[in-house]
């Protein structure tokens, strides 16, 4: 005996209607995505780190661009940093968690000293001049917490008004146990991370200095909608910046002031300024976002391992 199914008409008006709603919702979603506004934040690392750098900080702040900038507490000049940065108020202020020292002349070490932390720092009592020599070493997680606390805590004492945190030479994230150190840092003393907001990020330090501005007008023009994080290194073509040597930098390590006033004059010029309002590019700082967004939209990214992760469509 066969059986034989009847589909009521009532049945498939419904799978109809539903079908239809599905279509119009994936539609005004699509469209919602592509309506989303293009921001974008720039962020400029190792302020403090030398003079030279406060200098190429002042400059960037006298063009009115919106930025964010972090602080290396670790380094001598980072009260110099503090300074310029208490003066302008209108610019996001990050703690630039330092447990690298990668200048082959110029060296610095923990804040705590050597002696508390003898794990962190090398024959001489520096950070150690690369994240694999870092991990190459038996680092004491308990030691690395103490050292960013400390830093924090100076950077507060200098009178920082701290809206995020992010990490020099990606050395502070560089394994599990060590970005929940970071995360749990963050947490208590209520700082954004940066890259945590979702952020699709870019830094433009491998492109050569005479490639800088088309690099940087490149990742303008094609910047997906929604937040994007350019990493900038600052400087200018000084005696003290020219004698820095990158030990990191197999390729390039005495051409550090030459990439860093590159880099200084690709975000100042007139034509980063006309490709970012051509593209209707919204300029943000991490003092807007932590502000508008809140901590509780954080979350931790896939991938810590680059600067670089989806600035530009594929």
């Amino acid at each position: 005996m066969s059986t034989h199914y009847v589909i009521s008409p009532n049945l498939i008006v419904l799978s109809t209607l539903v079908l239809i709603a599905l279509t119009a919702f994936m539609t005004i979603a699509s469209a919602a995505d592509n309506e989303r506004p293009k921001q974008v934040l720039i962020r400029c690392d190792d302020v403090g780190m030398s003079h030279t750098v406060n200098q190429a900080v002042r400059e960037l702040i006298e063009t009115g661009v919106p930025f964010s900038t972090s602080v290396m507490i670790a380094c001598p000049w980072y009260l110099e940093a503090a300074e310029i940065l208490k003066a302008n108020p209108q610019i996001g202020v990050g703690i630039h968690l330092t447990l690298n020292s990668e200048w082959k002349d110029y060296k610095w070490g923990p804040v705590l000293g050597a002696a508390k932390v003898p794990s962190l720092v090398d024959a001489n009592g520096h950070f150690f001049a690369s994240e694999a020599e870092f991990a190459a070493n038996d680092v004491d997680p308990n030691e690395v917490e103490m050292e960013l606390r400390a830093q924090i805590e100076r950077a507060l004492r200098a009178g920082l008004r701290v809206d995020y945190l992010d990490y020099h030479m990606l050395t502070a994230v560089s394994t599990p146990e060590l970005r929940t150190i970071v995360e749990r840092l963050a947490e208590e003393h209520g700082f954004g991370l940066s890259r945590y907001f979702g952020e699709a990020s870019v830094s433009i330090w491998d492109a050569d200095p005479e490639d800088k501005l088309s690099s940087l007008l490149d990742h303008v023009h094609n910047a997906q909608a929604g937040l994007n994080l350019l990493v900038i290194h600052l400087g200018m073509e000084t005696p003290e910046m020219s004698a820095m040597v990158d030990m990191n930098n197999q390729t390039d390590p005495y051409r550090v002031a030459v990439h860093r006033q590159a880099e200084l004059e690709a975000i100042t010029s007139p034509a980063f300024r006309a490709a970012i309002e051509e593209a209707g590019i919204e300029l943000l700082t991490y003092k807007n976002i932590v502000s508008e967004l809140g901590l509780e939209s954080m979350a931790p990214p896939a991938d810590l391992t680059s600067y670089s992760s989806s600035f530009i469509e594929e």
